[in-house]
């Protein structure tokens, strides 16, 4: 029903506009009675739960950063049957993002291309949205992703990581230093081992004892990729998100036109499965067994999921294919993964 619903109704508003107006509804999701009728639609079965970080994941299936960049949702998200929810990308200081358009659908791909630019209300407003989440006990994990304000000079980028941990760290149970969005101008030049080493060590003490992750992009060499896994492990993180968007554009059905309209910004979706799958295993190589690996692009029913946990995935992240799957996609997945037919 809701492929339908999509084709002839959703697809036709702005990508931006649409989200904001399901997030409405995840939000409604969150609050009893409608919660109680949600979870008991959608919570996953207890033997799909994961031991990880130090917490107990209900499922180990969850929501990507860049879904709920403000933590409005969690509540909702945690009904839907995600495992974990991962807030964000927020930065110290307040700021709008990008200009719009800035988000846009490649249907033939079931992929999107955004440039949002880390839009969001900034530390100390997630911290209050955050303090109140914990007061009513979410029911889910809550990690948070950080990143650098966008005024904040690259040179001074550990400062602005610091503050931004230090501020939400105790309040997460787990956080995650994003230094490979394509859409902050200089953040993915952090990931050059020279420079990721004394950022990560500085934002993992304001993190204390809050495990601490750093997540990657998918368009570096294999053996870089393989020099930040040794560095988060010799740098005592707890483990590695792999990976965010690429701004590659290879291999789409979507008219050439259209992408190029589009124009900058990081790529999503189903064109990323087999480049993520690749990541994965270059990671899990480079790290030890009990390190965590959270592996993310490119996942859209209970097969992909298996796929990642079968290739070495602690957890699995998604989140484009919310759009095009819809509110039952977390209740697919978990259905597909107990019943191990490998199908949503």
């Amino acid at each position: 029903m809701y492929p339908l619903l999509f084709r002839t109704v959703l697809s036709r508003f702005d990508p931006e506009f649409a989200h904001h107006a399901g997030m409405a509804v995840i939000r409604v999701l969150g609050v009893p009675p409608f919660s109680w009728a949600t979870r008991a639609l959608c919570a996953p079965s207890s033997d799909q739960r994961v031991e990880a970080l130090g917490l107990t994941f209900d499922s180990p299936f969850g929501v990507a950063a860049g879904f709920d960049k403000n933590a409005v949702g969690v509540r909702g998200l945690a009904a839907l049957g995600f495992g974990h929810v991962e807030i964000g990308t927020v930065t110290a200081i307040p700021q709008d993002g990008n200009p719009k358009p800035r988000l846009f659908r490649l249907v033939p791909d079931r992929a999107v291309i955004n440039r949002m630019g880390f839009n969001n209300a900034g530390a100390d407003a997630a911290a209050k949205r955050l303090t109140r989440l914990r007061r009513r006990r979410p029911a889910t994990v809550v990690g948070v992703n950080i990143g650098k304000s966008r005024v904040v000079d690259v040179d001074n980028a550990t400062a602005d990581y610091v503050a931004s941990a230090t501020r939400l760290a105790p309040l997460a149970d787990y956080l995650a230093v994003n230094v490979s969005s394509p859409n902050t101008p200089g953040l993915r030049g952090l990931q050059a081992v020279e420079t990721l080493a004394p950022l990560l060590r500085a934002v993992k003490d304001a993190a204390g004892t809050t495990p601490l992750l750093v997540k990657i992009a998918p368009d570096l060499p294999d053996d870089e990729i393989a020099a930040i896994a040794r560095l988060a492990v010799a740098e005592g993180l707890d483990g590695i998100i792999a990976h965010n968007t690429t701004i590659g554009r290879e291999g789409l059905s979507t008219p050439a036109d259209v992408v190029e309209a589009a124009g900058a910004g990081g790529l999503s979706g189903a064109p990323l499965r087999e480049r993520s799958l690749q990541v994965l295993r270059v990671v899990r190589a480079a790290v030890p067994d009990g390190f965590c690996v959270i592996s993310v692009g490119g996942v859209e029913t209970a097969s992909d999921v298996q796929e990642r946990l079968d290739a070495g995935a602690t957890l699995v992240q998604g989140y484009t294919a919310f759009l095009y799957r819809g509110p039952l996609w977390a209740r697919q997945i978990n259905r597909g993964l107990r019943r191990g037919t490998g199908r949503a």
